[in-house]
Protein backbone atom coordinates (compact mmCIF):
# COMPACT_ATOMS: atom_id res chain seq x y z
CA UNK A 1 0.00 0.00 0.00
CA UNK A 2 1.35 3.31 -0.56
CA UNK A 3 0.36 6.65 0.37
CA UNK A 4 0.51 9.86 -1.40
CA UNK A 5 0.60 13.66 -0.19
CA UNK A 6 -2.97 14.69 0.17
CA UNK A 7 -4.34 11.36 -1.46
CA UNK A 8 -5.75 8.11 -0.84
CA UNK A 9 -3.75 5.22 -0.39
CA UNK A 10 -3.84 2.58 -3.01
CA UNK A 11 -4.21 -0.73 -2.36
CA UNK A 12 -6.03 -3.87 -3.51
CA UNK A 13 -8.14 -5.95 -1.38
CA UNK A 14 -6.38 -9.54 -2.00
CA UNK A 15 -9.24 -11.63 -3.53
CA UNK A 16 -9.89 -13.82 -0.10
CA UNK A 17 -11.10 -10.72 2.26
CA UNK A 18 -14.05 -10.02 1.04
CA UNK A 19 -16.82 -11.95 3.56
CA UNK A 20 -18.70 -13.86 0.92
CA UNK A 21 -21.17 -14.85 3.69
CA UNK A 22 -22.30 -13.90 7.31
CA UNK A 23 -20.27 -14.78 10.04
CA UNK A 24 -23.29 -16.82 11.64
CA UNK A 25 -23.53 -18.87 8.30
CA UNK A 26 -19.85 -19.88 8.40
CA UNK A 27 -20.92 -23.06 10.08
CA UNK A 28 -19.14 -23.55 13.07
CA UNK A 29 -22.25 -21.86 15.41
CA UNK A 30 -20.54 -18.26 16.02
CA UNK A 31 -23.04 -15.46 16.42
CA UNK A 32 -22.90 -11.98 14.61
CA UNK A 33 -20.78 -10.83 17.55
CA UNK A 34 -18.12 -13.16 16.27
CA UNK A 35 -16.41 -10.52 13.85
CA UNK A 36 -12.92 -9.22 14.66
CA UNK A 37 -12.56 -5.30 15.84
CA UNK A 38 -9.49 -3.23 14.46
CA UNK A 39 -9.51 -0.15 17.10
CA UNK A 40 -7.37 2.85 16.33
CA UNK A 41 -6.39 5.61 18.28
CA UNK A 42 -4.06 7.99 16.07
CA UNK A 43 -1.30 5.72 14.85
CA UNK A 44 -1.95 3.17 17.91
CA UNK A 45 -3.71 0.08 16.79
CA UNK A 46 -5.08 -2.65 18.34
CA UNK A 47 -6.86 -5.79 17.76
CA UNK A 48 -9.88 -7.54 19.13
CA UNK A 49 -13.20 -9.15 18.96
CA UNK A 50 -16.42 -7.45 18.42
CA UNK A 51 -18.01 -8.62 21.53
CA UNK A 52 -14.87 -6.75 23.63
CA UNK A 53 -16.63 -3.56 22.39
CA UNK A 54 -18.06 -2.56 25.71
CA UNK A 55 -14.94 -2.67 27.47
CA UNK A 56 -13.27 0.08 24.90
CA UNK A 57 -16.10 2.52 25.20
CA UNK A 58 -16.07 4.62 28.92
CA UNK A 59 -19.80 5.24 31.11
CA UNK A 60 -21.48 8.84 29.27
CA UNK A 61 -20.28 7.56 25.64
CA UNK A 62 -22.82 7.31 23.51
CA UNK A 63 -23.34 5.28 20.54
CA UNK A 64 -25.75 6.87 17.32
CA UNK A 65 -27.06 4.30 15.85
CA UNK A 66 -29.61 4.13 12.45
CA UNK A 67 -32.50 2.51 12.62
CA UNK A 68 -33.45 2.35 9.13
CA UNK A 69 -34.92 -1.05 8.09
CA UNK A 70 -32.99 -2.56 4.91
CA UNK A 71 -35.99 -3.06 1.49
CA UNK A 72 -36.28 -6.64 -0.44
CA UNK A 73 -34.95 -3.74 -3.35
CA UNK A 74 -33.95 -5.51 -5.48
CA UNK A 75 -36.39 -6.56 -8.40
CA UNK A 76 -35.73 -8.49 -11.55
CA UNK A 77 -37.46 -6.85 -14.78
CA UNK A 78 -37.46 -6.91 -18.64
CA UNK A 79 -36.59 -4.10 -20.94
CA UNK A 80 -37.93 -5.65 -24.54
CA UNK A 81 -35.78 -8.60 -24.62
CA UNK A 82 -33.02 -7.64 -22.50
CA UNK A 83 -33.56 -9.14 -18.39
CA UNK A 84 -32.53 -6.34 -15.77
CA UNK A 85 -32.26 -6.25 -12.34
CA UNK A 86 -34.19 -3.10 -10.64
CA UNK A 87 -32.64 -1.49 -7.59
CA UNK A 88 -34.72 0.44 -6.15
CA UNK A 89 -32.68 3.19 -3.92
CA UNK A 90 -35.26 5.88 -2.72
CA UNK A 91 -38.57 7.28 -2.88
CA UNK A 92 -39.02 10.84 -3.97
CA UNK A 93 -41.58 13.07 -2.12
CA UNK A 94 -43.53 12.49 -5.16
CA UNK A 95 -44.10 9.17 -5.18
CA UNK A 96 -41.50 8.35 -8.01
CA UNK A 97 -38.27 6.51 -6.68
CA UNK A 98 -34.65 6.79 -7.63
CA UNK A 99 -33.77 3.76 -9.53
CA UNK A 100 -30.83 1.94 -10.97
CA UNK A 101 -31.06 -0.92 -13.76
CA UNK A 102 -28.49 -3.43 -13.87
CA UNK A 103 -27.51 -6.60 -15.68
CA UNK A 104 -27.42 -10.29 -14.36
CA UNK A 105 -23.83 -11.02 -14.85
CA UNK A 106 -25.02 -14.97 -14.78
CA UNK A 107 -23.89 -15.63 -11.08
CA UNK A 108 -26.75 -14.89 -9.46
CA UNK A 109 -25.46 -11.14 -9.13
CA UNK A 110 -25.68 -8.20 -11.42
CA UNK A 111 -22.72 -5.75 -13.32
CA UNK A 112 -23.36 -2.01 -14.07
CA UNK A 113 -25.61 -1.73 -17.06
CA UNK A 114 -25.29 1.32 -19.45
CA UNK A 115 -27.45 2.80 -22.14
CA UNK A 116 -30.70 3.70 -19.96
CA UNK A 117 -32.70 6.89 -21.28
CA UNK A 118 -35.88 8.83 -20.91
CA UNK A 119 -38.50 6.55 -21.33
CA UNK A 120 -37.21 3.31 -20.79
CA UNK A 121 -39.99 0.93 -20.12
CA UNK A 122 -39.67 -2.17 -17.33
CA UNK A 123 -41.57 -4.61 -17.56
CA UNK A 124 -42.22 -5.87 -13.64
CA UNK A 125 -43.77 -8.62 -12.00
CA UNK A 126 -47.17 -8.80 -11.38
CA UNK A 127 -47.87 -6.55 -14.48
CA UNK A 128 -46.63 -3.81 -13.57
CA UNK A 129 -44.27 -1.38 -15.55
CA UNK A 130 -41.87 1.36 -14.57
CA UNK A 131 -40.76 4.43 -16.40
CA UNK A 132 -37.38 5.95 -16.08
CA UNK A 133 -38.36 10.01 -16.71
CA UNK A 134 -35.11 11.69 -15.63
CA UNK A 135 -31.73 11.22 -14.48
CA UNK A 136 -31.14 11.80 -10.92
CA UNK A 137 -27.95 13.35 -10.12
CA UNK A 138 -26.54 13.53 -13.26
CA UNK A 139 -24.96 10.78 -15.94
CA UNK A 140 -27.59 6.90 -16.34
CA UNK A 141 -26.73 5.22 -13.33
CA UNK A 142 -29.64 6.38 -11.34
CA UNK A 143 -32.98 7.48 -12.66
CA UNK A 144 -36.38 9.04 -11.32
CA UNK A 145 -38.86 6.48 -12.13
CA UNK A 146 -43.01 5.93 -11.71
CA UNK A 147 -44.39 2.94 -11.62
CA UNK A 148 -47.31 2.70 -13.49
CA UNK A 149 -50.82 0.47 -13.89
CA UNK A 150 -50.86 -2.72 -14.48
CA UNK A 151 -52.02 -4.96 -17.96
CA UNK A 152 -55.56 -5.10 -15.33
CA UNK A 153 -55.42 -0.82 -15.92
CA UNK A 154 -55.20 -0.72 -11.85
CA UNK A 155 -52.37 0.57 -10.07
CA UNK A 156 -50.27 -2.18 -9.33
CA UNK A 157 -50.60 -2.79 -5.69
CA UNK A 158 -50.06 -0.52 -2.98
CA UNK A 159 -47.15 0.81 -5.10
CA UNK A 160 -43.28 0.06 -4.55
CA UNK A 161 -43.33 -1.13 -1.28
CA UNK A 162 -45.71 -3.80 -1.98
CA UNK A 163 -43.86 -4.88 -4.97
CA UNK A 164 -40.88 -5.45 -2.81
CA UNK A 165 -42.83 -7.25 -0.39
CA UNK A 166 -43.95 -9.64 -2.85
CA UNK A 167 -41.36 -9.62 -5.58
CA UNK A 168 -37.75 -8.39 -3.76
CA UNK A 169 -34.83 -9.55 -2.42
CA UNK A 170 -32.00 -8.05 -0.41
CA UNK A 171 -29.36 -5.67 -3.29
CA UNK A 172 -26.21 -8.29 -3.11
CA UNK A 173 -22.65 -7.66 -4.82
CA UNK A 174 -20.57 -10.20 -7.02
CA UNK A 175 -18.15 -10.40 -3.88
CA UNK A 176 -20.37 -11.95 -2.02
CA UNK A 177 -21.78 -16.02 -2.01
CA UNK A 178 -25.13 -16.38 -2.49
CA UNK A 179 -28.53 -14.85 -2.43
CA UNK A 180 -29.23 -14.55 2.03
CA UNK A 181 -32.33 -14.06 3.80
CA UNK A 182 -33.49 -10.36 3.98
CA UNK A 183 -33.29 -10.95 7.71
CA UNK A 184 -29.69 -11.26 7.17
CA UNK A 185 -29.37 -7.78 6.19
CA UNK A 186 -31.11 -6.34 8.82
CA UNK A 187 -29.50 -4.75 12.36
CA UNK A 188 -30.79 -4.93 16.23
CA UNK A 189 -31.55 -1.69 15.48
CA UNK A 190 -34.00 -1.83 12.76
CA UNK A 191 -37.71 -0.27 13.02
CA UNK A 192 -40.30 -1.25 10.77
CA UNK A 193 -41.52 2.00 9.21
CA UNK A 194 -46.24 1.80 8.66
CA UNK A 195 -45.18 3.47 4.68
CA UNK A 196 -42.88 0.48 4.38
CA UNK A 197 -39.69 2.73 3.44
CA UNK A 198 -36.16 1.91 4.25
CA UNK A 199 -33.08 1.37 3.19
CA UNK A 200 -32.03 -0.05 0.10
CA UNK A 201 -28.77 -1.76 1.46
CA UNK A 202 -27.74 -2.74 4.87
CA UNK A 203 -26.25 0.22 7.45
CA UNK A 204 -24.11 -2.57 8.01
CA UNK A 205 -22.07 -1.00 10.80
CA UNK A 206 -24.66 -1.94 12.91
CA UNK A 207 -24.63 -5.80 11.67
CA UNK A 208 -22.76 -6.93 14.52
CA UNK A 209 -24.57 -5.86 17.51
CA UNK A 210 -26.58 -8.74 19.73
CA UNK A 211 -28.94 -8.43 22.71
CA UNK A 212 -26.04 -9.36 24.65
CA UNK A 213 -23.27 -6.57 22.90
CA UNK A 214 -26.28 -4.00 23.49
CA UNK A 215 -26.93 -5.26 27.48
CA UNK A 216 -23.73 -5.49 28.18
CA UNK A 217 -23.02 -1.47 26.68
CA UNK A 218 -26.22 -0.36 28.75
CA UNK A 219 -24.55 -2.16 31.91
CA UNK A 220 -21.41 -0.56 30.85
CA UNK A 221 -23.20 2.98 31.23
CA UNK A 222 -23.29 3.69 27.22
CA UNK A 223 -26.15 5.06 25.40
CA UNK A 224 -27.72 4.77 22.65
CA UNK A 225 -29.21 7.76 20.27
CA UNK A 226 -31.04 6.39 17.33
CA UNK A 227 -30.97 8.52 14.30
CA UNK A 228 -32.69 7.50 10.90
CA UNK A 229 -31.36 7.25 7.62
CA UNK A 230 -32.04 5.52 4.26
CA UNK A 231 -29.52 4.72 2.56
CA UNK A 232 -29.78 4.89 -0.87
CA UNK A 233 -27.66 2.07 -3.43
CA UNK A 234 -23.89 2.16 -3.52
CA UNK A 235 -22.76 -0.50 -5.66
CA UNK A 236 -18.63 -1.40 -5.43
CA UNK A 237 -18.13 0.92 -8.74
CA UNK A 238 -19.56 3.77 -7.91
CA UNK A 239 -17.39 6.58 -7.65
CA UNK A 240 -18.51 10.36 -5.56
CA UNK A 241 -20.54 11.39 -3.01
CA UNK A 242 -23.85 9.71 -2.12
CA UNK A 243 -26.88 11.27 -3.48
CA UNK A 244 -29.63 12.90 -1.34
CA UNK A 245 -31.27 10.47 1.31
CA UNK A 246 -34.00 10.69 3.62
CA UNK A 247 -33.09 11.49 7.34
CA UNK A 248 -34.29 12.10 10.57
CA UNK A 249 -32.89 13.16 14.08
CA UNK A 250 -35.80 12.37 16.78
CA UNK A 251 -35.70 15.57 19.85
CA UNK A 252 -34.79 12.80 22.47
CA UNK A 253 -31.96 11.78 20.16
CA UNK A 254 -30.54 15.73 20.01
CA UNK A 255 -30.88 16.10 23.33
CA UNK A 256 -29.04 13.54 24.98
CA UNK A 257 -26.27 13.58 22.19
CA UNK A 258 -25.98 17.50 23.60
CA UNK A 259 -25.86 16.28 26.89
CA UNK A 260 -23.41 13.89 26.31
CA UNK A 261 -21.12 15.97 24.76
CA UNK A 262 -21.74 18.78 28.05
CA UNK A 263 -20.48 16.50 30.22
CA UNK A 264 -17.60 15.49 28.60
CA UNK A 265 -18.95 11.80 27.07
CA UNK A 266 -17.34 11.22 23.26
CA UNK A 267 -20.48 10.66 20.48
CA UNK A 268 -19.93 7.76 18.60
CA UNK A 269 -21.46 6.95 15.00
CA UNK A 270 -22.35 3.55 14.16
CA UNK A 271 -21.46 4.01 10.85
CA UNK A 272 -21.27 6.64 7.94
CA UNK A 273 -25.10 6.87 7.75
CA UNK A 274 -25.54 7.58 11.02
CA UNK A 275 -22.65 10.80 10.54
CA UNK A 276 -24.06 12.28 7.49
CA UNK A 277 -27.54 12.04 10.01
CA UNK A 278 -26.44 13.54 12.84
CA UNK A 279 -23.95 16.20 11.18
CA UNK A 280 -27.03 17.19 9.18
CA UNK A 281 -28.93 18.35 12.11
CA UNK A 282 -26.09 20.62 13.49
CA UNK A 283 -26.23 24.15 14.38
CA UNK A 284 -24.05 26.70 15.47
CA UNK A 285 -23.98 26.93 19.35
CA UNK A 286 -26.40 30.20 19.66
CA UNK A 287 -28.26 29.77 16.27
CA UNK A 288 -32.13 30.57 16.77
CA UNK A 289 -34.13 27.31 16.41
CA UNK A 290 -36.16 29.03 13.84
CA UNK A 291 -33.57 30.08 11.61
CA UNK A 292 -34.14 27.15 8.70
CA UNK A 293 -33.12 23.87 8.48
CA UNK A 294 -29.47 22.65 9.47
CA UNK A 295 -26.44 22.48 7.49
CA UNK A 296 -27.07 20.17 4.50
CA UNK A 297 -31.01 19.77 5.13
CA UNK A 298 -32.54 20.49 1.58
CA UNK A 299 -35.20 22.24 3.73
CA UNK A 300 -38.16 22.52 1.56
CA UNK A 301 -37.07 20.81 -1.13
CA UNK A 302 -39.13 18.01 -2.35
CA UNK A 303 -36.52 15.97 -4.11
CA UNK A 304 -38.20 14.08 -7.37
CA UNK A 305 -40.12 16.86 -8.54
CA UNK A 306 -37.40 18.24 -11.17
CA UNK A 307 -33.78 17.96 -11.90
CA UNK A 308 -33.02 21.39 -10.54
CA UNK A 309 -34.01 19.87 -6.64
CA UNK A 310 -30.69 20.62 -4.29
CA UNK A 311 -29.10 17.16 -3.73
CA UNK A 312 -31.00 15.35 -6.48
CA UNK A 313 -29.18 16.63 -9.06
CA UNK A 314 -26.63 18.46 -7.25
CA UNK A 315 -24.08 16.25 -5.54
CA UNK A 316 -21.58 19.41 -4.62
CA UNK A 317 -21.16 18.75 -0.44
CA UNK A 318 -22.11 21.58 1.54
CA UNK A 319 -19.31 24.12 3.34
CA UNK A 320 -20.45 23.02 7.10
CA UNK A 321 -17.64 25.39 8.27
CA UNK A 322 -14.75 24.26 11.05
CA UNK A 323 -14.42 21.27 12.50
CA UNK A 324 -14.73 21.79 16.89
CA UNK A 325 -16.25 25.19 16.13
CA UNK A 326 -19.51 25.15 18.82
CA UNK A 327 -22.11 23.09 17.76
CA UNK A 328 -25.30 21.85 18.91
CA UNK A 329 -27.82 19.24 17.28
CA UNK A 330 -31.12 19.71 16.70
CA UNK A 331 -34.05 17.62 16.06
CA UNK A 332 -34.47 17.80 12.02
CA UNK A 333 -35.93 15.28 9.10
CA UNK A 334 -35.56 15.86 5.33
CA UNK A 335 -33.37 15.32 2.59
CA UNK A 336 -29.45 15.53 3.01
CA UNK A 337 -26.71 16.06 0.83
CA UNK A 338 -24.10 16.44 3.46
CA UNK A 339 -21.23 14.69 2.99
CA UNK A 340 -18.24 14.87 6.00
CA UNK A 341 -14.56 15.06 4.38
CA UNK A 342 -11.26 16.72 4.88
CA UNK A 343 -12.92 19.65 3.38
CA UNK A 344 -15.49 19.66 5.83
CA UNK A 345 -15.05 18.25 9.50
CA UNK A 346 -17.22 16.37 11.63
CA UNK A 347 -18.98 19.07 14.10
CA UNK A 348 -20.43 16.89 17.08
CA UNK A 349 -19.07 13.62 15.59
CA UNK A 350 -15.90 12.13 18.13
CA UNK A 351 -15.18 8.60 16.62
CA UNK A 352 -17.00 5.96 14.09
CA UNK A 353 -17.69 2.46 13.80
CA UNK A 354 -17.60 1.17 10.25
CA UNK A 355 -16.40 -1.90 8.06
CA UNK A 356 -13.38 -1.83 5.92
CA UNK A 357 -13.48 -0.25 2.74
CA UNK A 358 -12.00 0.04 -0.75
CA UNK A 359 -9.56 3.17 -1.63
CA UNK A 360 -12.48 4.67 -3.75
CA UNK A 361 -14.92 4.30 -1.33
CA UNK A 362 -16.61 7.38 -0.66
CA UNK A 363 -16.59 5.92 3.14
CA UNK A 364 -13.00 6.59 3.11
CA UNK A 365 -13.02 10.12 2.79
CA UNK A 366 -15.39 10.36 6.36
CA UNK A 367 -12.50 8.11 7.82
CA UNK A 368 -9.67 11.05 6.67
CA UNK A 369 -11.65 14.04 7.93
CA UNK A 370 -11.82 12.16 11.35
CA UNK A 371 -8.48 10.43 12.13
CA UNK A 372 -6.14 12.02 9.62
CA UNK A 373 -4.35 10.53 6.39
CA UNK A 374 -2.01 8.71 7.77
CA UNK A 375 -4.10 7.00 10.70
CA UNK A 376 -6.25 5.71 8.09
CA UNK A 377 -3.16 4.69 5.82
CA UNK A 378 -1.43 2.70 9.33
CA UNK A 379 -4.88 1.07 10.15
CA UNK A 380 -5.50 -0.36 6.83
CA UNK A 381 -1.93 -1.97 6.96
CA UNK A 382 -2.71 -3.62 9.98
CA UNK A 383 -6.30 -4.76 8.47
CA UNK A 384 -4.89 -6.24 5.05
CA UNK A 385 -1.68 -7.82 7.31
CA UNK A 386 -3.80 -9.04 9.81
CA UNK A 387 -6.46 -10.50 7.23
CA UNK A 388 -9.63 -8.70 8.34
CA UNK A 389 -12.61 -9.09 6.34
CA UNK A 390 -14.29 -6.44 3.87
CA UNK A 391 -17.25 -5.47 3.01
CA UNK A 392 -21.12 -5.75 5.28
CA UNK A 393 -20.51 -8.94 6.31
CA UNK A 394 -17.17 -8.37 7.44
CA UNK A 395 -15.40 -7.38 10.30
CA UNK A 396 -15.62 -3.46 11.45
CA UNK A 397 -13.22 -1.02 12.63
CA UNK A 398 -13.59 1.86 15.65
CA UNK A 399 -11.83 5.30 15.32
CA UNK A 400 -11.40 6.51 18.36
CA UNK A 401 -10.52 10.14 19.42
CA UNK A 402 -6.94 10.33 20.89
CA UNK A 403 -7.51 13.24 23.15
CA UNK A 404 -10.59 15.11 25.03
CA UNK A 405 -12.93 15.56 21.60
CA UNK A 406 -14.45 18.91 23.10
CA UNK A 407 -10.78 20.22 24.20
CA UNK A 408 -8.64 20.28 20.77
CA UNK A 409 -10.84 18.08 18.96
CA UNK A 410 -9.57 14.71 17.65
CA UNK A 411 -5.73 15.54 17.76
CA UNK A 412 -5.30 12.28 15.50
CA UNK A 413 -6.07 14.36 12.14
CA UNK A 414 -2.27 14.94 12.04
CA UNK A 415 -1.26 14.50 8.39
Amino acid sequence: MTVGRGAAPVFRVPDGLPARLPVERRGGGAGRDAVRLLVSRGPEVSGHMFRELPALLRAGDVLVVNTSPTLAAAVDGEVGRARVVVHFSVCGDDGRWAVELREPDGTGTTRARAGSRVDTAVRLPGGARLVLEESAGGGDRLWWARLVAGAAGRAAGTGVPELLRRYGRPVRYAYTERDQPLSAYRTVFALRSDDGSGSAEMPAAGRPFTARVVTDLVRRGVQFAPVRLDRGVAPPEAVGPPPAERFGVPEASARLINAARAGGGRVIAVGATAVRAVESAVEPLGASTGAGAPEGVSGGVRLGQGAGARGAADPTPRDGGAAGAPAVVRAARGWTDLVVAPGRGARVVDGLLTGLHGPRAPQRALLRALAGERAVARAYEEALHGLYLWHEFGDVHLVLPTENPHGERCSSNSR
